[in-house]
């Protein structure tokens, strides 16, 4: 099929590029000609695992193309808006300023496709009710909408595209609308469909939830063994056994039960707070529980600090190593990253904080040639009075702590992912996170 996918940010380039590995040829449209230019050698703008290859190899076979030209959209016969809703100026609702600018661009070139009837395809997190509001504006254009949120997680995002664990359609309330578009999505998905994905179909509001109903939930899992390591630091329990405990149980599971400094990323912290002043909106309090988990969230940032003041007194001038800036490991986004809010708070206290990270790490440099940047672990480490992992890339977790040169063998554990007898065994002092 021919497809064009609006926004070539994260969501968008992946999609992208997943679509045309199934075989469709694709035109990735964006405003942005820097990133539109990169694209189009085949040059991935951001680190994710597979996507590189995968792009280069797309483009190479002429089934992937990039643009700024909107119109390219006019070939295409399934249009899917891929672009972001970060949060507005007031730090709470969506913006939906690229999600309607998208669709404001889109229409006009949008109408009836000589391979059938045009379909516009919403994938981008949206607050609840926008489907209904865009829909009377597609219909007029002469296509169709569905919506099909993304369920992708970031070092994971191929692999959620073209292998999910579900697809999810949210459908016109109109019965023939809802037929056509249907049989589209299915054609475009048919391979994925064929290797037994589930595909649930409801109705615009009810997909609209999904992605910040299941985002909500794991925002809360996390702050809830968070708050337990609150305790068990208060009380000299370990939470990484209360969780495997806890976890034996089916109805609870062991994912997200690994406490820490919190989350961070492009999703959870915006979603959260949109999701809550959406239900605001509507005049329910239903979701105020989300504010508590959203400050346990920023609680958490805190207590690496308290722990690295507590060991080494005034951090003027100590040097301390921050192994890891990306908000998770397997990637380069740095959006809401803990790991970075905790370095930039020891260096507010007059710290002198040296980073790496396989990734994130060029990211930094490139955006600020003085920033305190090194390219390995030995080298943050070397000298430093004390040691802080913050993103638990494989990299750092595998570290033989008899080879590291610090002034001090002192580490904290962001995210529990060390093994506390080696390092202890090595002569280091560690301090996990609700760790006895």
């Amino acid at each position: 099929m021919k497809i064009s996918v609006i926004g070539c940010g994260y969501l968008g380039a992946v999609h992208a590029a997943s679509m045309a590995e199934l075989g469709h040829d694709v035109v990735g449209i964006d405003v942005d000609p820097a990133k539109i230019d990169q694209l189009s050698k085949g040059i991935a703008p951001f680190h994710e695992p597979d996507f590189a290859e995968m792009l280069e190899r797309e483009v190479a076979r002429g089934r992937l193309t990039f643009t700024t030209d909107m119109r390219a959209a006019a070939d295409a016969q399934v249009h899917f808006i891929g672009v972001g809703t970060p949060q507005r100026g007031d730090g709470k609702c969506a913006d939906m300023t690229y999600v309607n600018a998208a669709v404001d661009a889109l229409l006009p070139h949008v109408g009836h496709h000589p391979d059938g009837p045009s379909v516009v395809v919403g994938k981008s997190t949206v607050p609840v009710g926008t489907a209904d509001a865009l829909e009377p504006r597609v219909t007029d254009a002469g296509a169709i909408l569905i919506w099909n949120p993304e369920f992708l997680r970031e070092s994971f995002a191929v692999q959620d595209t073209l292998r999910p664990d579900r697809l999810v359609y949210g459908l016109s309330s109109d019965p023939q609308r809802a037929e056509v578009s249907l049989a589209v999505l299915d054609e475009v998905y048919h391979d994925i469909i064929a290797a037994g994905t589930p595909r649930l179909t409801m109705d615009f509001p009810t997909a609209e939830l999904v992605k910040v109903s299941a985002n909500s939930f794991l925002a809360m899992k996390i702050s809830f063994i968070n708050a337990m390591a609150e305790i068990c630091d208060a009380t000299g329990a370990d939470v990484t056994k209360l969780a495997q405990a806890i976890g034996k149980d089916d109805r609870i599971g062991h994912k997200f039960l690994r406490a820490g400094i919190g989350y961070g990323g492009g999703c959870l912290p915006k979603d959260t707070l949109a999701f809550q002043a959406r239900a605001e909106e509507l005049g329910l309090s239903s979701l105020d529980f989300l504010t508590d988990i959203n400050a346990i969230n920023e609680r958490r940032r805190q207590r690496p600090v308290d722990l690295a003041v507590a060991e080494l007194g005034d951090v003027t001038g100590k040097r301390i190593a921050i192994l890891g800036a990306a908000f998770k490991p397997n990637t380069d986004d740095i959006r809401q990253s803990p790991a970075l809010d905790i370095a930039y708070r020891l260096k507010a206290l007059g710290a002198d904080i040296i980073i790496t990270d396989p990734a994130a790490g060029p990211v930094l440099a490139a955006r600020d040639p003085h920033a305190p940047v090194v390219a390995t672990a030995h080298e943050a480490v070397k000298d430093s009075h004390i040691t802080l992992l913050l993103t638990e890339w494989k990299d750092f977790i595998d570290l033989d702590p008899t080879t590291l040169e610090p002034a001090r063998p002192i580490v904290i554990d962001g995210r529990n992912a060390l093994d506390p007898t080696t390092w202890k065994n090595a002569g280091w002092t560690y301090h996990g996170m609700g760790r006895s």
